[in-house]
């Protein structure tokens, strides 16, 4: 049996071999196997072919096909047979180290275990079944018709098998009308059932040439690249990486101000995507492409209300303090290991039903591999070496792991490389230095490269006579908070162009801030003079500012112009708010400040908050938090680990002793049924005892904590208190003992 065959050829295979064995196919030593004969059942399953299979490249993979169709798993095949058939040279090696097949030393035929057969489905390289009369048989030899010939040239490009109505019936070949009719009545066609046909293998091999691929067909496709230095890939990546922080920062504090409904079936919904996008001045696709990375960094979560709502975290204040390079590789990091496809949502499923962002519909446990696996596949190029056409990598890809990563693969290849390029890590085609610090698990070195890729930040802004202020640059953390907070955005990128107006000067003074620190704020971070315009703004509206003022009682307003009170209690807001006259100057109201506030200055007031001792308040809510969710601290979806040294060493160690157990010539058995009688454990335990006494190696049949039977040489060194233990420190309960004999010399 082929199995058999496997098991002899796995134990002559050195130590190594067979631990680099083990290494590539982690389920073969989970649970370990007894001997080398479990181990080639176990590699024999047709589940482990498959995932074995995932490892292979298109050439291996195609060899591998090569020897199903050649009929490999029921006798073995010549290497002259299996390269006719392929048309090109075989590569089998990486066949044999994943102990897939198997040669002979003496011939070299070349053997596969029966499961194979189930990995490539009912048409191996898209031919038929074998129908051994057609062997020999020329197609250009046939009288044929066009249509016929035809035919079986579709057929022979695979998949072999057509459906037809034609195929009802056997039809005389002087009466057959159709093609089909006519192919069946000469034999050239297998009719299935009533309404299929399938093309014989040896027909569609001669259509082929006699080979299943055409010559050169397996060859590795070529990845041309560009050459750029990594300074400017890196320069490159960290100006997408700004302004991929920056939307986010927006979205952050859009959620805060007005959070979006989750969806009832979950996600986000189409109309929120189109409100955030058009607010944020993104397209959908980036939109929930920054949706999923900050609800993958923890920034954002569902909240527990009744109607639950896309809410920022308490982790989202400390992440907008963090330096630049922090925040970028808490989201970098966040995406690289993700679950799910930001690039499906807006697509449709089966059911025409548009896919969500947010949603589970997203989900795919596989992505963090692929992704990692294309960023991989950069990282292996020269230094700032970028790939020129995105489709020839997911070729390259797609020719080194053809069976890996499902449906989606090439999709996902293509998404990795455009979701990489908004977050910073691809750059013109290449890998960043901070994404390959990433790669490596090395987050430290990444936001050390991404921060040395950054520009650095200015400490001047340069303000211009039409009240705008540009910043030429990323501004120093406490200048940003700065300009900010007395100047609009008006439009982003590397050169931010701000605007002040009197409702920024006035938000400016409502947090605390005073003409002259105003004035001051200008005069030493101004590049250029200050316009005479921007300094008699910033007068004017501090002249104005709080001659209204407000405080709690619910809520209060005071003011030292009675005319002024008298406006505000003529106004519908002095009747909507119910404000009630206590002086000639204060006014109180049942309302919270806040709200009055806002109402006064909707009426085209502009009163000022003020605390128990008179100061400037700031009354502006910083947004709605919720508590951060608990996140995993590892990894777990993508490969999983590899297996350790010490494990490799255990389970060879193991499986050696059960082969020299199983191969070791034995005297007369004691067998000890399950539960033992007394004559047998008597019988047992007097046989260890002597070998114990004469120093003699004793066979023993076992069952081990897995449940599974196995066998080993022993020499006892003490037999007592229910354990056998042998010179190799091992420990052999005498109740999982099941038969013993001493081993002949």
């Amino acid at each position: 049996m082929p199995a058999l065959a496997l098991a002899d050829w796995l134990r002559s295979l050195p130590d190594d071999r067979m631990a680099s064995l083990l290494r590539a196919r982690r389920d073969l030593a989970t649970p370990p196997p007894s001997d080398s004969t479990v181990l080639a059942t176990r590699a024999g399953t047709p589940g482990s072919i498959a995932r074995a299979c995932e490892q292979l490249d298109s050439a291996t993979l195609s060899t591998y096909e090569g020897l199903v169709v050649a009929g490999a798993d029921t006798e073995p095949v010549t290497p002259q047979r299996l390269a006719e058939l392929l048309g090109d040279e075989p590569a089998p090696a990486g066949l044999f180290e994943l102990a897939l097949a198997w040669d002979d030393p003496d011939s070299g035929e070349i053997q596969i275990p029966p499961g194979a057969r189930e990995t490539f489905g009912p048409f191996p390289a898209g031919l038929g079944d074998s129908v051994p009369s057609l062997a020999g048989t020329e197609p250009d030899a046939l009288d044929l018709g066009e249509d016929e010939r035809a035919l079986l040239q579709k057929l022979s490009a695979g998949p072999p098998i057509g459906r037809t109505r034609d195929a009802a019936a056997d039809v005389p070949w002087e009466l057959a009308e159709t093609p089909v009719q006519k192919l069946l009545a000469r034999g050239l066609l297998i009719r299935r059932d009533e309404a299929t046909v399938e093309l014989p293998r040896e027909l569609g091999l001669r259509l082929r040439g006699g080979a299943i691929h055409r010559p050169g067909e397996l060859a590795e496709p070529e990845l041309p690249v560009h050459p750029h230095g990594q300074s400017t890939v890196d320069e490159a990546g960290a100006g997408e990486a700004m302004e991929l922080l920056r939307h986010a920062e927006s979205l952050l504090r859009t959620w805060s101000d007005t959070p979006s409904p989750v969806l009832k079936s979950g996600g986000l919904g189409v109309r929120e995507v189109k409100r955030l996008a058009r607010e944020i001045d993104v397209d959908e696709t980036r939109l929930a492409l920054l949706a999923e990375v900050v609800a993958g960094a923890g920034l954002v979560a569902a909240s527990d209300d009744a109607t639950p709502e896309w809410v920022p975290t308490t982790l989202t204040d400390s992440w907008l303090s963090s330096p630049s390079a922090i925040r970028w590789m808490t989201l970098a990091q966040a995406w690289l290991e993700l679950p799910r496809l930001p690039g499906l949502a807006g697509q449709r499923d089966e059911k025409d039903k548009a896919l969500a962002a947010l949603s589970e519909e997203l989900r795919r446990p596989n992505a963090p591999m692929l992704r990692r696996r294309v960023l991989s596949t950069l990282s292996g190029l020269p230094g700032g070496a970028g790939v020129k056409s995105v489709d020839e990598l997911v070729a390259h890809l797609a020719w080194h792991a053809p069976r890996k990563g499902g449906r989606l693969r090439d999709d996902i290849a293509r998404a990795t490389m455009s979701e990489g390029a908004a977050l910073g890590m691809v750059a013109l085609g290449a890998i960043t230095a901070a994404a390959s610090a990433l790669l490596e698990d090395d987050p430290h070195n990444a936001a050390s490269a991404m921060a040395d890729a950054m520009p650095t930040p200015v400490g001047e802004v340069l303000v211009q006579a039409d009240l705008t202020v540009v910043a030429p640059g990323p501004l120093e953390a406490d200048l940003a908070t700065e300009v900010t907070a007395v100047a609009d955005v008006e439009s982003a990128g590397h050169a931010t162009v701000y605007r002040v107006t009197e409702a920024s000067v006035r938000r400016a003074l409502d947090t605390g801030r005073t003409a002259d620190d105003l004035h001051e704020l200008f005069r030493t971070r101004s590049a250029t003079p200050v316009p005479q315009g921007l300094t008699y703004l910033i007068d004017d509206v501090a002249r104005r500012h709080g001659r209204l003022r407000g405080g709690a009682a619910a809520s209060f307003l005071r003011c030292d112009d009675e005319v002024l009170i008298a406006e505000v209690m003529a106004h519908s807001v002095g009747s909507d708010y119910a404000l009630r006259k206590i002086a000639p100057t204060v006014l109180v109201s049942p309302h919270p400040l806040a709200e009055l506030l806002d109402a006064l200055r909707g009426a085209g007031f502009t009163p000022a908050a003020e605390g128990p001792d008179g100061r400037i308040l700031d009354l502006r809510p910083s947004g709605r938090r919720i508590p951060a969710r608990n996140r995993p601290t590892q990894r777990s979806s993508h490969a999983p680990a590899p297996i350790s040294e010490e494990q490799v060493s255990a389970v060879l160690a193991h499986v050696r002793a059960g082969d020299r157990a199983a191969t070791t010539r034995r005297g007369t058995t004691v067998r000890l049924p399950a539960g033992g009688g007394g004559a047998d454990t008597s019988a047992t335990m007097a046989l260890l005892s002597q070998a114990t006494r004469e120093q003699r190696e004793v066979w023993i049949g076992f069952v081990d904590s897995h449940g599974t039977a196995t066998q080993r040489i022993v020499t006892p060194v003490r037999v007592g208190s229910g354990i056998l233990e042998g010179s190799d420190n091992e420990r052999y309960p005498l109740h999982r003992i099941t038969s013993a004999a001493l081993v002949e010399a």
